[in-house]
């Protein structure tokens, strides 16, 4: 017998009216989200039992075997890959020679250029213009200036070297040690230098060859200085041998402070101050008036040679003296005072000069003295 046994029903409740048959229900659905969440957490659990079984079998770990996947290949694994070296067999190379010579960036010149020298021009504008020293130039045209810069002339052809340094013509006997020793230069500068060519395993010069030595350099032989001696008389602390020079006492003495000399203040037509060059290049045209720097006494109003053209000096009897070349003429005379802004002369282009300025010379005590740093 079953424990669960079917109980009679009272009679009415047989006869009692049936209820209405309920409608069939409609299968229950569930949110996609949910459904993918499903799936995503199913394939994480069937991955997770896949690495359990791996570390189980192999007892590797799962970050081991992330080390192991991502680590580089043993030295041992590295040959295994490589093909078997048989020494009876012959294989093939490529022969490379080393190359000597080095490579210039593209658009920098290596080589000498010549420069044929217009009105106007000064050696410092042309450096400018050619983007090296002027002493650079100076220098590798010393058989037309002689170290002078106010020696060059319309027409002169100038050598203008490529980069800063000596140019240097080869000479019997010549090594590099010594050369390099002798402007003060390195030795692998000129011998890497491509513009030089040269073999550095074998570097053979031929007498004659002109050669740059980067960055070298030596003294300039101011021969174009006018020269300045100790004035004799009481006073005057400076005195200038020449036509126009003479012998004054007493007068005006400096005030220490100096003005611009031409019309346009601070503007400079050719060469600034540079070792070459211990002036200044005032700007000026023809006729222009120049004016006294400071108070003192005039020592020289004349012509001189040397380049300076027509001079005026001026002993300011503290120290200083000043100098203005290339005048077209004298508003002074030799031994007279002078205030400072005065006018003491003219522009010009007297003496050796390409055109029109003012060349103003600042000493102290027989040195020169930088104009740039004592004008106001």
């Amino acid at each position: 017998m079953s424990i669960f046994s079917k109980v009679d029903q009272p009679e009415e409740a047989a006869q009692a009216p049936q209820a209405p048959q309920e409608e069939k229900q409609q299968p229950k659905s569930y949110p996609v989200w949910l459904v993918a969440a499903t799936w995503v957490i199913s394939i994480l659990m069937i991955a997770l039992t896949g690495f359990s079984l791996y570390q189980y079998f192999t007892g590797k770990s799962l970050i081991s075997f992330i080390s192991l996947t991502n680590r580089p290949p043993t030295s041992s694994e590295s040959i295994s890959s490589l093909p078997d070296y048989s020494p009876d067999k012959t294989y093939e190379s490529v022969e490379r020679s080393a190359n000597s010579d080095t490579v210039l960036p593209i658009g920098v010149r290596d080589s000498v250029v010549e420069y044929k020298v217009q009105s106007g021009d000064s050696l410092f504008g042309i450096a400018e213009e050619y983007e090296v020293e002027p002493e650079t130039i100076l220098w590798a045209n010393f058989d037309i200036l002689n170290d002078d810069p106010h020696l060059i002339s319309v027409g002169d052809e100038l050598k203008i070297p490529p980069v800063n340094g000596i140019l240097y013509e080869w000479q019997t006997y010549d090594t590099l040690d010594a050369v390099a020793a002798k402007y003060h230069a390195n030795v692998d500068d000129i011998l890497l230098y491509p513009g030089n060519d040269l073999d550095i395993t074998n570097p053979v010069i031929e007498p004659g060859t002109f050669i740059m030595i980067p960055d070298g350099y030596r003294d300039t032989q101011a021969t174009w200085v006018v020269a300045v001696t100790a004035g004799s008389n009481a006073g005057v602390t400076a005195q200038i041998a020449g036509p126009g020079s003479c012998t004054p006492s007493g007068g005006y003495v400096g005030t220490y402070s100096f003005v611009w000399p031409a019309p346009y203040y601070g503007q400079v037509s050719g060469n600034d101050y540079w070792s070459g060059h211990q002036a200044i290049d005032a700007m000026c045209y023809e006729g222009d008036s120049i004016f006294a720097s400071d108070s003192g006494v005039v020592i020289y109003a004349g012509a001189i040679s040397g380049g300076y053209g027509n001079l005026v000096a001026i002993d300011h009897q503290d120290g200083y003296l000043t100098l203005y070349a290339h005048l077209s003429g004298f508003a002074v005379s030799c031994g007279q005072s002078v205030a400072q802004g005065q006018v003491i002369g003219y522009c010009g282009s007297t003496g050796n000069s390409t055109g029109a300025h003012l060349h103003f010379e600042v000493r102290l005590n027989g040195g020169f003295v930088n104009p740039w740093h004592v004008l106001q």
